[in-house]
């Protein structure tokens, strides 16, 4: 077998991460503080409104609504990484035309490739509706999961017996096409390691699959029923890889801006009819696809970068910043409010606080009430 590669070697060590000043530790932990801050009152002031009360008329503007308003607070991560933390974020490959509805496939190097992703969708518009298939446990997040929530990530238990039907439910939510879409999806199904490497070249080995050594076998099945549920809503599938210089950095690396130095993603643009529609042949077509990104990224190790670099250009730092200062000015005015102001705001929050901790993990989202009545009255006559 092949040996696993870290993506770290020496042809690609040209840059020193930084190291971990007191002025970074400062402002690493300021910045969380304003994160978590800010992400509290978004979701306690906008969520019964945007999540709850537009849903009960209209799952399309209430998506609509959401999308526009917690666009504005995830905005600041991407303005934190490339702006304050001074990472290259270099993308390769096709460029993304703005304001399409598209399924995302990504391999998964370490715990914050997901975050990376905000980087792309914010220079197409596309920030506020991106969505992910990742681990239940992080819906326990404090904060952070009641996001997941409200944003309508899809969680797994990664036991496809008992994902199948959570995954097939919410993704046939998905299929209006004028409901603003970016899902991503990790099929490897887990972050890459050298031990989870050597496991899945020794299932590789002992299956006659290829052995792949920057990526794992990816789980074809999740991917499938994206396909087949969202076939007739998509644009298209887009196919990242994404890699590190110097190392992988982890999510308090990024907090504190001490990794990575530069991020680069290639992308790919895939048509819909380009995936085989049975379940054995689309699972042999992802198959191939990530033999083609182990060899891209085994390109990238040797030559430190990928090919038709410069597809995206720089984010705006006048935009990034007035969009902070918004968001900002948005959460001094909810605290102003909650601790100033009458006694109504503070019961708002705390009915808003109660219902996000409730419906988080029950994966609670309400039903639109003409879609209701329509339910008890097909019930009725079927009875």
């Amino acid at each position: 077998m092949e040996a696993c590669q870290t993506l770290n070697s020496d042809t690609i060590n040209e840059l020193k991460h930084y190291r971990l000043t007191p002025l970074r530790l400062l402002r690493g932990l300021a910045c969380l503080v304003v994160y978590l801050s800010t992400a509290f009152m978004f979701l306690v002031y906008f969520s019964p409104v945007a999540a709850v009360f537009f849903r009960l008329f209209s799952v399309h503007y209430s998506r609509k609504a959401s999308s526009f308003l917690f666009g504005l607070w995830l905005a600041l991560w991407p303005f934190l990484f490339e702006k304050i933390n001074g990472t290259k974020v270099i993308f390769s490959g096709e460029t993304v035309p703005a304001k399409e509805r598209v399924l995302i496939i990504a391999n998964h190097r370490t715990e914050v490739d997901w975050m990376y992703i905000w980087d792309l969708a914010l220079r197409k518009g596309c920030l506020g509706c991106i969505k992910y298939v990742f681990k239940s446990s992080l819906l326990k997040l404090p904060i952070f999961g009641w996001g997941f929530h409200v944003f309508e990530f899809i969680s797994v238990e990664r036991k496809w017996e008992v994902d199948e039907t959570i995954m097939r439910k919410m993704l046939s939510t998905f299929i209006n096409p004028l409901d603003p879409l970016w899902l991503a999806v990790f099929p490897e199904g887990t972050d890459f390691t050298e031990q989870k490497c050597v496991k899945s070249q020794q299932f590789a080995a002992e299956n006659g699959l290829p052995i792949l050594k920057n990526v794992l076998l990816p789980k074809t099945r999740g991917f499938h029923a994206c396909v087949e549920i969202l076939r007739g809503s998509l644009d298209a599938v887009y196919d990242l890889t994404i890699a590190y210089k110097n190392r992988c950095p982890t999510f308090m690396d990024n907090v504190f801006g001490v990794e990575p130095a530069e991020v680069h993603i290639h992308v790919r643009r895939i048509s819909l009819d380009d995936i085989p529609v049975s379940e054995s042949e689309c699972s042999t077509w992802l198959l191939n696809r990530f033999h083609l990104k182990d060899q891209l990224l085994s390109d990238f190790v040797s030559q430190g970068h990928f090919p038709n670099e410069g597809t995206e250009g720089d984010l705006s730092t006048f935009k990034c910043l007035v969009n902070c200062l918004l968001v900002l000015a948005i959460t001094c005015l909810f605290a102003y409010l909650a601790f100033f102001s009458s006694v109504w705001f503070k019961v708002y929050i705390f009915l808003s606080s109660v219902y996000l901790s409730f419906a988080t993990p029950f994966g609670f989202h309400p039903t639109p009430i003409l879609e209701y009545v329509k339910s008890l009255v097909s019930g009725k006559k079927s009875s």
